[in-house]
C-alpha cells in the first residue's frame, strides 16, 4: 500500500504534518479529511526507499524520551489523544517515528486504542517495554504517568548505553589510527630503505631482515590482505546476525579485559531498570520478567535472564532462579532476592539501577584511563622496533667506515 507525506490545516487553523498509508490519493484525502479541513500538501512517498531506510534505522532513544516528554505534557493540559499524536507528530524529528505517529492518529481516528496500534504498527521498531507500559497506562486511565515513566526510563537507558559507547569510541580510534601508522610504514617507508640496504655488502640484522620481509610481504598482497580482512568482518557480521552468533559474541565480550565489566554492569542496568518500571506499571512478575529479559542488549545474558521464566512460572522464587545463571553479578541476585522476601522489589531494583549506573560511569572512565595508554605503548613498541631496524645497518655501515 502506498504511502504519503501531508501537511493539513485543522479548524482551529493549527497547521500539521503526518504520514499515512492508503490505497489512492483519494483515498489519504478523505482520511485527512476526517481530522483536518484543509489538505495543503500531499506527496507519494517511495515505497523501496522507504522500506530500506526504515530497515536499518535504529531507534534514537534520546528522541524516543522527548516524545514520551512531549505525550505525558500535552495529556496532562487535557488535549484529547488523537489531537495529541498530530501535535507530537509535528514536532519529533525521527522521520521513523514521525510516519509511525501519523499511523497511529489515523488508527484512532478509526477506533483503535492507543497501545494496540503502537503494537501494531510499531512491531520491529517500538520496544515491548514502552508497548506494554503503554497498555498498562490505558487499562488503569493513567496514560499521563505511563508517559512520565517512560521518559525518565528511556533517557537513563539512553544516558547508560551513550557512557558505554563511549568508553569503545576513543580507543578504537586510536587503534585504528596505530594501524593505519604502522602499515602505511611497512608498505611505503621501509621498502625505500630495503633497497637502499640491498646494494651495499652488509650482514642486516635479523630483526632488518625480519621487518624487510613484513614490508616485502605487506606490499605485494596489501589488496589481498584488505581483501581477505573484509570478508572475515562481513562473514562475523553474517554470524553475529544469527540467533546462535550473537549469543556466542556476546558472551564472548564479556570476556574481554576492562570492556567486559562494562558490558556487564550495563545489561545489569538495563535489566534493574526495565525490571522495576514493570513493576511500577503494575505488570505481573512473570510477563515483566520476560519483557526485562529481552530489554537487556547483551543476547547471552538475555538469554540467561529469559531461562529462569520457567522456574518462576513452576513456583520458585526468581532469586533462586537467578543464581543458576553463573554470569550475572553476585549483587544484583542477592538483593533481588532481598527485595523478594522483604517485599520492596521494586524498590530495590530501581537503587540497583542507580547503583549500576554509577558503576558504568566508573568503569568506562576508568577503561578511558587505561586503554589510551595501552595502545599509545603498543604502537610505540611496534614504531621503535622498526626505527632500530632501519638504523641498526646504517651503524654497522658508520663502523664499516
Amino acid at each position: 500500500m502506498p504511502t504519503y507525506r501531508y501537511e493539513a490545516v485543522g479548524g482551529d487553523g493549527r497547521k500539521a504534518e503526518g504520514v499515512l498509508e492508503a490505497s489512492n490519493t483519494a483515498q489519504a484525502v478523505a482520511q485527512i479529511r476526517q481530522s483536518y479541513d484543509v489538505v495543503l500538501k500531499l506527496e507519494e512517498i517511495s515505497a523501496q526507499r522507504t522500506d530500506l531506510l526504515e530497515k536499518y534505522q535504529k531507534l534514537n532513544l534520546k528522541v524516543f524520551a522527548l516524545m514520551c516528554r512531549q505525550f505525558s505534557i500535552i495529556l496532562q493540559a487535557g488535549l484529547p489523544l488523537n489531537q495529541a499524536v498530530d501535535l507530537v507528530a509535528s514536532q519529533v524529528s525521527d522521520r521513523m517515528l514521525k510516519k509511525l505517529l501519523g499511523q497511529v492518529s489515523q488508527d484512532i481516528a478509526n477506533g483503535w486504542s492507543l497501545s494496540y496500534s503502537f503494537l501494531q504498527r510499531g512491531k520491529g521498531k517500538l520496544p515491548a517495554v514502552f508497548v506494554e507500559t503503554i497498555q498498562s497506562g490505558e487499562e488503569s486511565g493513567d496514560l499521563v504517568r505511563a508517559f512520565q515513566r517512560m521518559s525518565t526510563y528511556y533517557d537513563r537507558m539512553n544516558k547508560t548505553r551513550s557512557k558505554a559507547i563511549g568508553a569503545l569510541i576513543y580507543p578504537t580510534f586510536l587503534l585504528m589510527v596505530a594501524v593505519g601508522v604502522i602499515l602505511v610504514i611497512m608498505t611505503f617507508a621501509v621498502p625505500t630503505f630495503a633497497s637502499t640496504f640491498s646494494g651495499m655488502d652488509l650482514e642486516l640484522p635479523l630483526t632488518t631482515r625480519i621487518v624487510i620481509g613484513l614490508s616485502d610481504f605487506f606490499s605485494k598482497y596489501i589488496w589481498v590482505i584488505l581483501a581477505l580482512g573484509a570478508g572475515g568482518l562481513f562473514a562475523l557480521r553474517l554470524y553475529a546476525a544469527t540467533e546462535k552468533g550473537r549469543v556466542h559474541m556476546a558472551r564472548a565480550r564479556l570476556t574481554l579485559p576492562i570492556l567486559g565489566k562494562v558490558a556487564l554492569m550495563t545489561a545489569a542496568s538495563q535489566f534493574s531498570h526495565t525490571m522495576s518500571a514493570m513493576l511500577s506499571a503494575g505488570m505481573p512478575i512473570l510477563k515483566a520478567l520476560d519483557t526485562a529479559s529481552r530489554s537487556v542488549s547483551n543476547a547471552y545474558l538475555s538469554q540467561q535472564i529469559g531461562d529462569t521464566i520457567p522456574g518462576v512460572e513452576s513456583g520458585q522464587s526468581l532469586g533462586e532462579c537467578m543464581r543458576q545463571c553463573p554470569d550475572l553479578p553476585p549483587m544484583l541476585v542477592n538483593m533481588t532476592a532481598m527485595g523478594e522476601t522483604t517485599g520492596t522489589l521494586e524498590s530495590v531494583l530501581e537503587i540497583q539501577a542507580e547503583f549500576y549506573d554509577n558503576e558504568v560511569d566508573v568503569l568506562s572512565a576508568r577503561a578511558l584511563s587505561l586503554l589510551e595508554p595501552i595502545i599509545i605503548c603498543i604502537m610505540a613498541v611496534f614504531v621503535v622496533i622498526i626505527l632500530l631496524s632501519i638504523y641498526l645497518p646504517m651503524f654497522q655501515l658508520y663502523d664499516a667506515i
